[in-house]
């Protein structure tokens, strides 16, 4: 009776965020604890079994093959008891807080025309939003889902895709009519081009004219922290920027705004990507609701 006591489940799922997240610390940040915590609670696990799980340096943590059997059963431990939760009835539903970052655009055009949508689905969730054209920590900042447009970087995080977009260029008939519109590349440098501050920023405009692919450096008399912000400053007339397309497609029905060089335009996409900690398929139903939501709602049009 006396391993009743023990929350196995616990130290199971801290266990598994240890391996998956590479560490103490990283772990501790995901779990709310502190990393001397988990040490403790990993000591005490192995204790317990009569076995080495990890081998531990200053630098890093080395899963043994205990450790591996270990781990690999625990995350069906895991998927198995959120399953059996999930189908225990009418108080399986998804609940809690559900703290979402997203890059501005995307936050603007899908995220929060979604979020009333969402929580009369799930009214047992609270949607913390943040919006940022930064990337984030997810683990610092113990966010849930963070929506990330462009190439990821390698990570222990998974990433559920949720389409692509077109990059276009785009300025207001007002503005061509001032300075002309461009027929060439060539002719592009002569315009006021505007574009983003942020570093994880593209060096330059890419196109192709005759055959060959050029890039254009974006030195333009304003920059933005973010895409809404810079859709907001092309509407006003400053000049031309490079906007995914489901940014401005209602502005180019309207003909608010009008494409530059669509024929110089090399069709890359942009793609868009929900990342979230979630190795080995154990997710809480809230993440896992969010997650499924989006990827039903969410329309990034042709790319």
């Amino acid at each position: 009776m006396a391993r009743l006591e023990v929350n196995r489940s616990g130290e199971l799922e801290v266990f598994v965020r240890v391996i998956e997240l590479g560490g103490f610390s990283a772990a501790a940040r995901a779990c709310g604890m502190t990393p001397s915590a988990v040490s403790k609670l990993v000591a005490r696990l192995e204790q317990r079994l009569g076995a080495r799980l990890v081998n531990r340096s200053t630098r890093q943590l080395q899963i043994t093959a205990e450790g591996c059997a270990f781990y690999e059963r625990g995350v069906r431990i895991l998927a198995d008891l959120e399953d059996a939760e999930r189908c225990a009835g009418e108080h399986a539903t998804p609940r809690g807080r559900l703290r979402v970052n997203a890059n501005v655009p995307f936050g603007h055009h899908f995220l929060l025309p979604l979020a009333p949508e969402f929580l009369a689905r799930h009214p047992d969730v609270s949607l913390d939003i943040v919006l940022t054209d930064e990337v984030i920590d997810i683990l610092e900042q113990r966010t849930d889902v963070a929506v990330r447009a462009g190439p990821l970087k390698s990570s222990n995080l998974v990433a559920r895709k949720l389409g692509a977009t077109r990059m276009m260029i785009v300025a207001t008939p007002a503005y061509l009519a001032r300075h002309g519109a461009p027929t060439t590349p060539e002719q592009l440098r002569t315009h006021n081009r505007l574009g983003p501050n942020h570093v994880r920023a593209q060096p330059g405009w890419p196109l192709r004219h005759a055959g060959k692919d050029v890039v254009l450096p974006v030195t333009g008399n304003a920059q933005a922290s973010d895409g809404a912000a810079l859709h907001r400053l092309v509407l006003a007339g400053l000049g031309l920027a490079r906007l995914a397309a489901f940014q401005v497609r209602d502005d180019l029905a309207a003909g608010r705004l009008l494409p530059v060089l669509e024929d110089c335009n090399p069709g890359d996409v942009e793609e868009v990507h929900a990342v979230y900690v979630g190795q080995g398929g154990y997710l809480p139903l809230r993440v896992r609701a969010f997650l499924d939501f989006l990827a039903e709602r969410v329309d990034l049009g042709a790319a």
